[in-house]
């Protein structure tokens, strides 16, 4: 299962931006990985896991802004179109190490 969160945060004052920071900051020490600008994604063995991650998203999130998380299987998320650029080698890496640790 993926996590995907996908956020826009107001980053107008030093405290906005402070904050956009942070919470950047959290995502990629939780283990997200960037596959665009303010979409962040991570795996998750299963919907457990993945509720706890939510849950830490909710506490550390900014009072002002957008933030949306959708949850998607393996499948799903490998039958995404990317239609213009490529992935990144990080998420290459990351889909390499779940490919074997799913098998």
């Amino acid at each position: 299962m993926r996590v995907l969160v996908l956020f826009d945060l107001p980053v107008e004052t030093k405290q906005e931006i402070r904050q956009y920071t942070h919470f950047r900051k959290f995502l990629l020490d939780d283990g997200y990985i960037m596959i665009q600008y303010s979409i962040y994604m991570r795996f998750c063995r299963n919907t457990v896991d993945a509720d706890k991650h939510i849950a830490r998203i909710r506490q550390l999130s900014p009072q002002k802004g957008n933030i949306r998380i959708l949850c998607v299987t393996e499948k799903q998320y490998e039958n995404m179109i990317l239609i213009i650029g490529e992935k990144s080698p990080t998420e290459l890496m990351v889909n390499e190490q779940m490919t074997m640790v799913i098998e």
